[in-house]
């Protein structure tokens, strides 16, 4: 498409429009770009959510990710309004709609607009092929000026890319955004920023302001598409999500970011990075400051795994780094309830805290309406209040997506604790696991080892240097036979990279006696892809992936397993007979 700004646009057309009486076509190139953009536009619109709380004031804007009705916003758009909002679309209709999950470190929201499965939806762009002088529009709701729901427009440039933008005395965290002259005012939060066709890029949240009129002065802020899609499907957990830290302060030394301290219960330390390493390259970028390192981090989920490269004493080493949360959990619920609790705002520039959204017009279709105190049918059906998550309903849906699938594809009915499994290891030589409800044994050609599951199961590690790989196996176990309902604690996290390309699989998360279980699932297919099971806080977990899916006495089970722990691969078994029955020396007693 040929992007033309409008000024020039409009002086070409004068221009044109004056050599008329000369017999002068207008320039065919203007007339296309002028109907392209125009197009953009028009189906952008469509897609952009102008968002009112239940009394029908305040709020601000978002934009439609999917038919189904699921859409993004802004954090501190949605959290004066609890859980249920109404949001109106340029066809003129209003919609109920519900919140689903929050990430108020990176001040994004995920809603759904509930009554249709035919939403439009934006498309969606990339934000790291952005660049400083490419063409944008903002499309929302400013100062609540679309009584009609028909978003207004503002166009400019990319004025700045991968912009930090610092706390300023709140939870919010603005990195890596787009910065633009597209003019982005109060009401315009949550909503979308799109390039020059149509694509969304990001999500405007924050802009700088002449501190008496709230005017806009040429320079806003908007959250990374990319960063937002990553973060998407851990919001459709319902859970509060937290963002990634490394686990180490750093400061920037002669053109070095150098680590100042480090958790040594960090990922980063197991991996090898200590006090005084220089860091090189973190998640595919290159780290000349402290803050470059800050505003890569904050576009990962807590949980992500992402490519380290440090230097000690010359010498480059890179690993792969399992990223912790900024904040625990009972931390990041007080500060999300000390947010709610101040007045709904757009967040200014870093020098001033968030003041009033604008004027409370009341939309004519909300009056009457109440804000918190009721809930209307169709929310009450999608809403479930549970501490540290924003919408319990929506992780319990995913539980049960995942469980059934699994089971229904894999027919584990009666699968029992009684296995024997046999076949070849990868680097040569046989194996042989027996396992039971409360010992399992297993043969390598290295050796035979054991574990007992009774009393204090985490110390049951064996076989060595495997992280506990019998006990992981029992845990499987454990989770086909007892179910969601009597495991452990069990909940929907998200989607985190997992196996060895790292692709995002759908994961829950169930503990038991005190540690902690992740077992993944293929989008695709809802096979179990892998488990890793933590035996401690502080400690590599035992990570079992699977491949090679077969059809075994009647089940669909895994006939490849991948052992890995640390940094290196235990072992690789191939499947060639699992047998399914009485233990070798008879009934053994039910599992704890």
């Amino acid at each position: 498409m040929n992007c033309y700004h409008p000024i020039l646009i409009a002086a070409s057309l004068l221009c044109s429009a004056a050599a008329v009486r000369g017999a002068v076509t207008p320039d065919p190139a203007v007339l296309k770009a002028e109907d392209e953009r125009a197009e953009a536009i028009a189906k952008a619109s469509a897609a952009t959510v102008a968002v009112f709380d239940g009394a029908g004031g305040g709020g601000g804007s978002g934009v439609l990710i999917s038919p189904d009705g699921f859409a993004v916003t802004n954090f501190h758009v949605t959290s004066p309004c609890g859980a249920a909002m109404k949001c109106g679309l340029n066809d003129g209709k209003l919609y109920d709609a519900v919140i689903v999950g929050i990430d108020p470190v990176g001040d994004v929201a995920l809603i759904q607009l509930l009554g249709r499965n035919d939403f439009p939806v934006a498309e969606i762009g990339d934000s790291d092929q952005v660049r400083v002088g490419d063409w944008c529009f903002a499309a929302g709701n400013p100062f609540l000026l679309a009584d009609d729901f028909t978003p207004s427009i503002s166009y400019g440039l990319v004025s700045g890319t991968h912009r930090y933008q610092y706390p300023a005395g709140t939870l919010l965290e603005y990195t890596d955004c787009i910065q633009t002259d597209a003019a982005i005012n109060p009401g315009n939060s949550g909503g979308p920023l799109f390039d020059a066709k149509g694509r969304l890029i990001g999500i405007n949240g924050r802009g700088s302001f002449e501190k008496r009129g709230r005017v806009n002065v040429g320079v806003g802020y908007a959250i990374s598409v990319n960063q937002v899609m990553r973060f998407v499907p851990m919001l459709k957990s319902g859970r509060i999500v937290d963002h990634a830290t490394l686990g180490a302060t750093v400061s920037t030394e002669k053109g070095s970011v150098v680590v100042d301290d480090i958790l040594e219960t960090s990922d980063a330390f197991r991996r090898g990075l200590q006090y005084g390493d220089s860091i090189v390259r973190f998640a595919g970028r290159e780290i000349s400051t402290a803050n470059a390192l800050k505003n890569v981090l904050g576009v990962y989920p807590s949980g992500w795994r992402a490519p380290l490269t440090y230097r000690r004493n010359g010498q480059a080493f890179s690993t792969q780094v399992r990223l912790m949360g900024v904040h625990d959990e009972a931390e990041l619920i007080e500060l999300v309830q000390s947010e709610e609790e101040q007045p709904s705002g757009h967040p200014g520039d870093p020098q001033e805290k968030p003041k009033d959204e604008g004027p409370k017009l009341p939309i004519p279709q909300l009056e009457g309406l109440l804000k918190k105190k009721k809930l209307p049918p169709a929310v009450v059906q999608r809403y479930e209040a549970r501490r540290g998550y924003a919408n319990y309903w929506y992780n319990e849906q995913a539980q049960e997506r995942l469980w059934t699938n699994y089971v229904d594809r894999s027919a584990l009915a009666d699968l029992g604790y009684d296995w024997r499994v046999s076949g070849k290891v990868e680097t040569g030589g046989v194996f042989q696991l027996v396992t039971s409800a409360n010992r399992s044994e297993l043969t390598l050609p290295s050796g035979h080892s054991g574990a007992i599951f009774n009393g204090d199961v985490a110390g049951q590690l064996s076989p060595p240097r495997s992280g506990g790989l019998l006990l992981t196996i029992n845990a499987w176990q454990r989770f086909i036979d007892k179910g969601l309902n009597r495991f452990g604690e069990i909940y929907y996290l998200g989607k985190l990279p997992h196996g060895p390309d790292g692709t995002p699989e759908d994961c829950l998360v169930g503990y038991f006696e005190g540690m902690e279980t992740r077992f993944f699932f293929a989008e695709d297919s809802g096979d179990l892809t892998g488990i890793e099971l933590f035996s401690a806080d502080d400690a590599d977990p035992c990570e079992l992936s699977f491949r090679e899916f077969k059809d075994i006495q009647g089940r669909r089970l895994p006939a490849r397993w991948l052992v890995q722990h640390g940094d290196g691969v235990f072992a690789e078994l191939a499947i060639e007979q699992w047998d399914v029955g009485q233990p070798p020396n008879g009934p053994q007693d039910g599992a704890n």
